[in-house]
């Protein structure tokens, strides 16, 4: 099995609607960010790929015949020299809209946690690690939050695909279309009395992230807490001595 679909849009930009919706059509399963959760030794491959060393994309992307989203989008050139014939989706969106999606969504849960618990969560280290490699450092060079760098970057990288990939292999695409181009694209019949997927709206992203922060926060009070107990018990024992 090989990847019929490279997804080159940015992450927000309607990539998990658009994964639910190629998964719809039969492109099953499709990779996206929310798979380095479910793999995260594939956390490492990616940073790995960042740094400009080799990669088996046949054994990363076994039992995959699509990819979207970051981290896959990064790396569209070197998808499409191991996968000549896939096809190529670049999903596009206003791009006020999308960084002020991104900004409230992904940048904003790369802050919400408290950085040192990471030391004590091996996956949630390399994860963010692979972020900053492949997204935030790599891509923006560390510099997100400077909105017109970011734009600049969100428009370079548009362009470029656009020139790089052959108009007859690229489908650039708004999810707000629904099925008509994206099938179209594909060769594929729209699903009969099935809207198109509408996944992971900004609020939505918000609300999980807020309680999952809600979550680590609480279990690093407690931790926290539980030391300064054991230091106070332990200075009264000596005391005592």
């Amino acid at each position: 099995m090989s990847l019929q679909v490279i997804g080159a849009g940015f992450g927000r930009t309607g990539t998990l609607s658009l994964q639910a919706a190629l998964e719809e059509l039969g492109f099953a399963r499709c990779y996206h960010m929310t798979e380095v959760f479910v793999h995260p030794e594939h956390a490492a491959l990616w940073s790995a790929a960042r740094r400009g060393e080799p990669v088996d994309w046949d054994a990363l992307f076994t039992g995959y015949q699509a990819a979207v989203d970051w981290p896959p989008c990064a790396f569209y050139r070197e998808l499409m020299d191991r996968y000549p014939d896939a096809k190529v989706i670049l999903t596009v969106r206003d791009a006020d809209k999308w960084y002020d999606s991104a900004l409230q969504t992904i940048y904003y849960a790369r802050h919400a946690f408290p950085s040192w618990t990471r030391w004590f969560l091996p996956r949630m280290l390399r994860f963010t690690q692979m972020l900053d490699d492949v997204v935030w450092v790599g891509t923006f060079q560390g510099r997100f939050a400077d909105k017109q760098h970011a734009l600049s970057v969100f428009h370079r990288h548009n362009d470029e695909v656009r020139r790089t990939v052959p108009a007859d292999q690229l489908l650039v695409y708004e999810v707000s279309q629904g099925w008509g181009p994206l099938c179209a694209f594909l060769g594929k019949e729209a699903p009969k009395d099935k809207p198109f997927p509408r996944l992971n709206d900004t609020m939505e992203f918000r609300s999980r992230i807020r309680k999952a922060a809600a979550v680590v926060w609480g279990i690093s009070s407690a931790a926290v807490a539980l030391v300064v107990l054991g230091l106070i018990w332990l200075t009264m024992t000596l005391l005592r001595t």
